[in-house]
């Protein structure tokens, strides 16, 4: 007697939720309506995501974004495409497997689901009648099947990770439970720096809640596993990840202190700074080494804006004090060599002399905006601060460069934000620190002769992203102290332009950085976002 086939868990699935041939009939009817609004849809889905820390957290940057957006407008079409069929649901699984993988917490599937849910309804409704009621009702069940999908894949992540746990465990490390948790109960847990304990092999066997927060690994990920491996950026391994296995061995002296950027589960590094102690392993004691560490990633950011903004103000003072001095000698000469002009003219003075007061004059102009840069920069307003849209403000900033940029063959583009950002600045001032970033952007690859800039604008949870990037020859040195005034890699450079840009987002709160590599340079402004008005109830303010 033949045994009857076995049912798969997404038949079940799909038999549990009542989801049919007709369903799958009018998911494809509804595809053919709703493929043009996919696009759209995901926009607005990766726009929502950029509100929220710890979902936007798990990115690595704007390509990634870019290439999720078109995975999510194919996953779309394969959801009401089909079929949903064995491949389908193993499709489905794999993408669960990757969130798992980058650590997207379970809530934002929901919410996520949530907001399709509420975007394919909306399409739906406006079907006709009996169309949109099967439409929703199909829907309805195959979103269902794709969280319990999905579902399914963290209990499978979780069930392995138990699993490892368990194959780990054994009854000596269970007695060693009792004195763990009676010292992750005292002032390891409590303390606000990282404690990490490492064995004679290099294995993590101490793991406190600091270190789990500063990392974005939890305890039991990390447990039993290879420190140098698992937390020091790859080019760090072979140097100071080897010294270190050395000296959990006992094979070399322990360096007190240790500072090195630590690898987060995001990606991102943070430098630490570890205090070493070598306590060598014992029949009761597996720790070999301990690590103690503080995070001074943002004292690190913070020392150097402040040794920035010193170094702004002294040279600010000196450049008031001979702005001063000079200012009015230079007029009267101005004055004067005009005069020697206009006399030389009357009487027929050679050409040489004529040339000779011209390039005098010429010089002096020169040092006169040269002194007008000095007093803006030594003598800086405070911003005015309203409601601006950095949408505007970016266009505007690329249609003053537009065309100097057409002269040298530089092509200029925005890359900006499907919804506009509105934030509390000074728009001239904001506006004047693109247009120097700009201006230098295609200076860059006027030297290469020509290229592309680009001026891209996007939303970060707490910050508005200005990039301006270009393909140019790159700095001559990625430690130049090109924010320093009077500092200049251009031949007749004042070197005061990007120390007025340093100054003037210091004043807003906010901060820039550069990237700079042959071939791609991309300077950074973060502006804080506060709470901002309406775009149009903005751009009436700014005309009124």
């Amino acid at each position: 007697m033949n045994e009857p086939p076995t049912e798969t868990p997404f038949e079940e699935m799909k038999r549990y939720v009542r989801f049919s041939a007709a369903d799958a009939a009018a998911l494809a009817r509804f595809g053919e309506v709703a493929t043009s609004h996919f696009p759209r849809i995901a926009a607005e889905f990766y726009e929502r995501v950029r509100e929220h820390e710890q979902a936007h957290a798990v990115f690595t940057g704007e390509a990634q974004i870019e290439r999720l957006r078109r995975s999510l407008v194919r996953w779309m079409e394969r959801l009401c495409r089909g079929p949903h069929d064995k491949s389908y649901y193993e499709e489905r699984a794999k993408i669960g497997r990757v969130h798992v993988r980058i650590g997207l917490p379970q809530r934002y599937m929901f919410t996520a689901m949530a907001l399709i849910r509420t975007a394919f309804k909306r399409i739906a409704d406006e079907l006709p009648a009996a169309e949109s009621a099967a439409a929703r009702d199909a829907l309805a069940r195959i979103l269902d099947l794709e969280l319990a999908i999905m579902l399914e894949t963290y209990r499978e992540d979780f069930v392995a990770r138990i699993q490892r746990v368990e194959r780990q465990e054994n009854e000596r490390l269970r007695r060693e439970l009792a004195r763990s948790e009676h010292r992750y109960a005292s002032a390891v847990e409590l303390a606000r720096v990282l404690v990490v304990g490492l064995d004679a092999a290099g294995r993590v066997a101490l793991f406190n809640q600091e270190a789990e927060r500063v990392t974005g690994y939890a305890r039991d990920e990390v447990l039993g596993g290879d420190f140098v491996g698992l937390l020091l950026p790859e080019a760090l391994r072979e140097g100071e990840g080897a010294r270190l296995l050395a000296a959990a061995a006992g094979a070399s002296p322990v360096e007190e202190v240790w500072e090195v950027p630590v690898r987060a589960r995001s990606g991102r590094e943070r430098v630490v700074r570890w205090q070493l102690a070598y306590a060598g392993p014992t029949p009761d004691e597996s720790v070999a080494l301990y690590a103690i560490g503080q995070d001074v990633t943002d004292e690190r950011a913070l020392q150097e804006r402040t040794r920035q903004s010193e170094r702004l103000a002294a040279v600010g003072t000196l450049a008031a004090g001979l702005a001063h001095e000079i200012r009015n000698p230079l007029n009267g000469a101005l004055l004067h060599v005009t005069y020697l002009e206009r006399a030389l003219k009357r009487g027929a003075g050679s050409d040489d002399a004529l040339e000779t007061t011209r390039f005098i004059g010429a010089e002096i102009q020169r040092l006169s905006a040269l002194v007008r840069d000095f007093l803006v920069f030594a003598r800086p307003s405070p911003p005015r601060r309203k409601p601006t849209s950095l949408q505007a403000v970016c266009l505007r900033a690329t249609t003053v460069v537009t065309d100097d940029a057409r002269r040298v063959k530089a092509e200029v583009t925005t890359d900006l934000a499907s919804a506009d950002l509105v934030v509390e600045v000074d728009a001239d001032k904001i506006e004047q620190v693109l247009l120097n970033l700009l201006r230098n952007a295609v200076d860059a690859v006027e030297g290469a002769g020509g290229g592309h800039v680009t001026l891209r604008l996007r939303r970060q949870p707490r910050h508005a992203l200005i990039e301006v990037e270009d393909d140019g020859p790159g700095l001559p040195s990625p430690d130049a102290p090109i924010f320093d005034a009077f500092y200049s890699t251009k031949a007749h450079g004042t070197g005061l332009g990007l120390a007025i840009v340093h100054r003037v987002l210091s004043d807003h709160g906010g901060s820039i950085e550069v990237d700079s590599r042959p071939g791609r340079t991309v300077f950074r402004v973060l502006l804080p976002i506060g709470s901002g008005a309406p775009v149009a109830d903005a751009e009436e303010r700014s005309s009124g």
